[in-house]
Parts: C-alpha cells; sequence; structure tokens
C-alpha cells in the first residue's frame, strides 16, 4: 500500500510542541515496519530515512492552513506519488484533494483525520464553536469546511469514542452521511516516554511536583488552571512544573493569540510554581516528567484528545482531570474532580499517600498499553484497508 501524508505543521520552529507532526513521526515508521510505503508531504520531515517526503510551505496561519490549498501542487503530488491511500491530516483541505484526485485521474481512497476538532458539544448538546477558530467570525465558515471535508473522504479517522460521537451530531445536523465512513483510531504514545511503575515511588509530602505540560492557549481552560494552581501550592504539600513548549512563537501566531505568553507570565509569578522549557529535547521532556509525581490535565471543553495526557501516563504519572470530554472517557473516573476543592484533595493523596499513588501509577502506565505505534499502525492500515 502506497500512503500519502499530507500534513500542516502550525510549529515548525517547535516540532516536540506540534502534535500532529510527533503523530506522524511516530506513525510513519510504524507504518512502514507493516508494509507500507509512506511518503510525508509536510514544512519538515516526519519519520525515519524508508520515508518519502516532499516539503510544503508553511501555512502564515492556522486559516491558512485551512483555507489555501494549491490544487496545482497536489495534481503534480499525487500524479508524482501514485498513492493508494491519500490522508489528508487538515480535514478542512479534502474537497481540495479530491479535486486533485480526480484531475490526477487517480482512484486512492481519501482518508481524513480529525486530528482537531473545530467544535464542541456541552452537556445539554448544544454545539459550541472553539474559540481559538473564531477570529474575525471565522468559525463558522471553519465548521462548514469542516462538514464538507466529512463529505469528501471516503473514510474519516478521529481519535476516540468522545470524538466520534461529536463529529457524528455534528455532521447529522449539517445534513453529511457519515454511513461507514467513521473509524476510531488513536494517536500513538511515544515510546521514548515510557516508564514501567513497577517500582513505586517513595510519598513525598513536602513538595511533590505536580506537572502541567500543555499548551498554554486560553482555550485550552488555561485560566481556570491558574486559579486552581494558587489552591494546590497554598498548603506547600504541592509544588508545580509548568511546561513553556512553545518558548518564542512567530509574529504571525502571536498576533492572532497572545494568551500563551501571558499566561505563562502569571503562572511563573505564583510562589511554588516553576515555569521550564524542554527547549525541544525529548530526552530534557523526558526528565521533566519523570521528576514530577503526578499530572494535571487541561480544562479545554473541546478535548477530543491529548498527547499530553498520554505523555504522563506512559511514564506511570496518574494524572487528575476535570471531567471533561474525551478525559472523562479515558482517565480513571477515582481522579476526576468537579471542583477545585476536590483537585486539591486529590493532589494532595497522589502526594502523601505511597499506596494509592502506587495503585494509580500502574493504572495510569497500563492505559497507554494499547497505543503502541505498531498496533496503532496496524489499526490504521485497516480502517484505510
Amino acid at each position: 500500500m502506497r500512503v500519502l501524508y499530507l500534513l500542516n505543521i502550525s510549529n515548525p520552529e517547535r516540532l516536540s510542541a506540534d502534535s500532529g507532526w510527533i503523530f506522524a513521526d511516530l506513525l510513519a515508521p510504524a507504518l512502514a515496519d507493516a508494509g507500507a510505503e509512506v511518503t510525508v508531504a509536510a514544512p519538515a520531515p516526519a519519520g525515519d530515512a524508508r520515508c518519502g517526503f516532499h516539503q510544503t510551505k508553511v501555512p502564515g496561519t492556522k486559516y491558512r492552513a485551512r483555507f489555501s490549498a494549491d490544487i496545482d501542487e497536489l495534481v503534480a503530488l499525487i500524479r508524482a506519488e501514485r498513492p493508494d491511500v491519500v490522508v489528508a491530516n487538515q480535514i478542512e483541505e479534502a474537497p481540495a484533494i479530491r479535486t486533485a484526485l480526480l484531475e490526477a485521474g487517480s482512484n486512492a481512497l481519501l482518508a481524513g483525520y480529525c486530528h482537531y476538532l473545530p467544535f464542541s458539544f456541552t452537556g445539554g448538546g448544544q454545539l459550541q464553536l472553539d474559540p481559538s477558530l473564531n477570529d474575525a467570525g471565522l468559525g463558522r465558515p471553519v465548521l462548514l469546511a469542516f462538514a464538507a471535508g466529512l463529505a469528501a473522504c471516503d473514510r474519516v479517522l478521529v481519535h476516540s469514542s468522545t470524538a466520534a460521537s461529536w463529529v457524528s451530531a455534528a455532521a447529522a445536523r449539517m445534513t453529511v452521511d457519515l454511513g461507514e465512513k467513521l473509524r476510531v483510531v488513536p494517536a500513538p504514545r511515544d515510546e521514548r516516554l515510557v516508564r514501567d511503575p513497577a517500582t513505586p515511588q517513595p510519598a513525598s509530602g513536602a513538595g511533590a511536583i505536580g506537572v502541567y505540560n500543555h499548551r498554554l492557549y486560553a482555550h485550552y481552560g488555561t485560566g481556570q488552571f491558574v486559579d486552581l494552581a494558587r489552591d494546590l501550592v497554598a498548603s506547600g504539600t504541592v509544588r508545580l512544573r509548568v511546561m513553556d513548549l512553545f518558548g518564542q512563537r512567530r509574529a504571525e501566531r502571536k498576533g492572532l493569540d497572545d494568551s500563551p505568553e501571558k499566561m505563562r507570565d502569571q503562572l511563573a509569578a505564583l510562589p511554588h510554581v516553576q515555569v521550564v522549557s524542554d527547549r525541544g529535547d525529548r530526552v530534557r521532556y523526558k526528565d521533566l516528567l519523570a521528576g514530577a509525581r503526578f499530572g494535571i490535565a487541561p480544562f479545554r471543553p473541546g478535548c477530543p484528545w491529548s498527547m499530553s495526557v498520554i505523555d504522563c501516563q506512559g511514564m506511570g504519572l496518574p494524572v487528575i482531570s476535570p471531567r471533561l470530554g474525551w478525559l472523562a472517557e479515558h482517565i480513571d473516573p477515582e481522579l476526576c474532580f468537579t471542583t477545585p476543592a476536590e483537585a486539591v484533595a486529590l493532589a494532595e493523596r497522589l502526594a502523601t499517600d505511597a499506596e494509592f499513588h502506587a495503585l494509580h501509577a500502574k493504572r495510569a502506565h497500563a492505559s497507554t498499553a494499547d497505543f503502541t505505534p505498531a498496533l496503532i499502525a496496524a489499526r490504521y492500515l485497516e480502517a484505510v484497508s
């Protein structure tokens, strides 16, 4: 099977902060191991030496990534690669890719990966636009482009059951018939970020570290985390390590949303909160996680998946989480909270109760066992066959 993987990269200067690139970098070699011939078309190469690479331009903004597909380039690429399967990681581009397949005379299967959903649903079933894609009222055009992408695909791949439910509901509201297209294929875990928790860590009541390793955008609910951080460190039982994943971002990106920089400064000003950077080094990132005792999930309402949560769990770090989206589906119910007081109680128990921590460290690690690249590659190939 010849696979052409079309990948948008929004953070070329810090690839370790781009979950789409990390996913492709882990998946492409596993697909090759399974016998597929893979070419990645992206602003930066992903995979290993067995994977082909076609360099594409970096879109100036997240909106250009959705609305500025170069059909001439796509036609030429499809003719050159002669794929059996084309994967659109930016699903809003699927209509343009379908057009290019038509012009190139290709009958390749078109699979769209819903890596990021431009909407979420409230508990009452109300569809909400993702605020990160609603600058200047563009949220609804993005949503309609997403629906057009669903309609253009032969397969629609999503990360989780929560995402499948949301995508199905959104498609039905926009009269897009998914039929038998939909498949659940989780993202692979990074095998470099796996640690056996068999040897329990000693209880550490004097400043055990809770790690927050998520993007600091306001739409990730970072403001709620800032408020919670004050409560978590108040007793002195817990210290916080906050990851600054982006570093210095391009002016175009900061111009659309400068909340990561603002949130970073707010967190850095709090006592017992350490803001650190992995500097794009996965070894340093692993060391920073390894020094923590537990993780904290984001407060992002439209969360269909979190690679950062999987990173913590693969390292044997229990993750406490608000009851939101996929987080409530995946994380042990004993570690989910509704109120700040519940979150503080969980954090302090993980910090001081060795038996409770050891139990949930093992459960966290085990929850990622089905996400090895080899297993995910097999599910991926089954989904597009």
